[in-house]
């Protein structure tokens, strides 16, 4: 594309995503120094139109870019940026902060990502098979008769199961339970061993009951995934072309196994932005962002989901920040 043409589309692009109506000539002219005239601007618009990359949605209207203009401008006219100075602190702060379950650090994540960007963001977790092997576990008393079983992960995430028995427990039961289930560190959750009785039969009580259920959940199960943001969805409904998009996206949202599976088709390699008809049906009225975080089996992806009339720049400098920032922190 000439280097006009490109300038004027990167000026219809820019202009209505910041004001969400049509671009003219004029308003062009006025906010850019392109040395040319009105007209010229007009005629080097209409050429774009013909071309497919703006449209004029009425008559007498300025024009509004396409799915194709989305395009050119994200592969072509997007400078490469870092984030703003606060925006900077903000993700540095986060990620050098006190240490989190896995759990805990992708569901802030997806928080912090609606913020940068203003969008719904979407953090997958890496797919997990059979649970990790146990790196700390606790005995919590939660009354005389209940004891909450915790058990820390080797891949971050945390199981924990509530064990009641017919009597009180005391703080020598407690104590012997918890020195037998000591032993379980650096074993599988699947492979927990029998355990030699205690002599204590309330604590052989817990610890038996603990293992029967950390045993009945070490089977494959599908990849977290967490939704920062959603009700930025609703808030921006008069952006998106068809009027019930908005309702559709948040039931999608709420099909976690649909949505993370939807993900993982749009993701190619690196930073992956896909616009309007490149989607499937269910997002052909959106733009998404996606970068994967991690690597090998600790993999997953991290994104933003929003109309199409998206401030690109920010959404990508977002979304590629905390993907390399989110893969270095993941819990060894």
């Amino acid at each position: 594309m000439e280097q006009r043409k490109a300038a004027i589309l990167r000026a219809i692009v820019e202009e209505y995503v910041a004001t969400a109506q049509p671009v003219g000539s004029q308003t062009i002219t006025r906010s850019r120094d392109l040395g040319v005239s009105s007209a010229t601007v007009r005629n080097d618009m209409n050429v774009l139109e013909r071309e497919g990359y703006i449209v004029q949605p009425h008559t007498s209207a300025g024009r509004i870019p396409t799915d194709l203009g989305y395009r050119y401008f994200v592969d072509h006219l997007v400078p490469s940026r870092t984030l703003p100075a606060g925006q900077g602190q903000v993700v540095t702060e986060f990620f050098n902060s006190a240490s989190r379950t896995l759990e805990g650090l992708l569901h802030e994540t997806s928080q912090l990502m609606a913020w940068l960007t203003d969008h719904t963001a979407v953090v997958v977790g890496p797919r997990r098979g059979e649970p990790g092997e146990i790196r700390a576990v606790q005995l919590v008393p939660l009354d005389p008769r209940e004891v909450l079983v915790v058990a820390v992960l080797s891949d971050g995430s945390v199981e924990k199961e509530v064990t009641s028995l017919g009597q009180d427990i005391d703080d020598g039961t407690l104590g012997a339970a918890g020195r037998c289930i000591d032993r379980w560190i650096g074993v599988q959750l699947s492979d927990l061993p029998d355990v030699e009785p205690t002599g204590d039969a309330e604590a052989d009580e817990i610890v038996q009951a603990a293992r029967g259920a950390f045993r009945g959940r070490a089977k494959p199960v599908d990849e977290p995934i967490f939704v920062g943001g959603a009700s930025r969805i609703a808030a921006e409904h008069d952006a998106f072309a068809a009027a019930d998009t908005a309702a559709r996206l948040l039931e999608l949202l709420e099909r976690q196994r649909e949505l993370a599976s939807i993900v993982h088709e749009l993701l190619q390699g690196d930073l992956t932005v896909r616009i309007g008809a490149e989607n499937p049906v269910e997002l052909r009225d959106c733009a998404l962002v996606l970068a994967p975080y991690g690597e090998g089996e600790g993999a997953g992806t991290v994104g933003v989901l929003g109309p199409t009339r998206m401030d690109y720049h920010r959404s990508m400098t977002a979304v590629r920040s905390v993907s390399e920032r989110l893969g270095d922190a993941l819990p060894d």
